[in-house]
């Protein structure tokens, strides 16, 4: 697993500018919305799924979204998901529950796991992000998200996520 240090490293390689913001460890989206107010930008919630036929998913969406489980297989091409599971997370992504970020691929060998970035997210810059710890944001460019994703051997899917209204 190439962690943060890898992260990092990666994003001096491929000269991708982004802020660093330090603070204290968030666990929820509720809990990080006092942290990230000072941040500008649009800011994430992340959901790791799993779906019917064994299939392992990270979806990143816009903070405020209520996803609809129910609407989103059809939106992304799987059938029924539910939440995976945290000793999963840690195998495949090297992360625990709380610390959730599309850059947790960086640790997922290729094809392991499908990682879906809301179609708002991919334009959005800066697109603020956990680098797979949660007591630090990165904030970078949605399209610079996309392009780490295929560094690391993925082909992240850019999708309109369904919401509840």
């Amino acid at each position: 697993m190439r962690g943060e240090a890898g992260l990092l490293a990666d994003l001096d390689a491929l000269a991708i500018p982004f802020t660093a913001h330090e603070h204290a460890a968030v666990f929820t989206v509720a809990e990080s919305d006092a942290v990230h107010a000072a941040m500008p930008g649009a800011h994430t919630k992340n959901l790791f799924l799993k779906d019917k036929g064994g299939a392992f998913w990270l979806v990143t969406v816009p903070s405020d979204a209520r996803v609809h489980l129910k609407a989103l297989p059809a939106a992304i091409g799987c059938k029924h998901v539910s939440f995976g599971k945290a000793e999963d997370m840690e195998r495949l992504l090297g992360i625990t529950p709380g610390s959730v970020t599309p850059l947790a691929a960086i640790n997922a060998a290729p094809g392991s796991i499908a990682v879906v970035i809301d179609a708002m997210l991919s334009d959005a810059d800066p697109v603020n992000v956990h680098p797979l710890r949660n007591t630090a944001t990165l904030g970078l460019a949605g399209t610079a998200i996309l392009d780490l994703l295929r560094h690391w051997g993925h082909e992240p899917l850019v999708a309109a996520i369904p919401v509840q209204a």
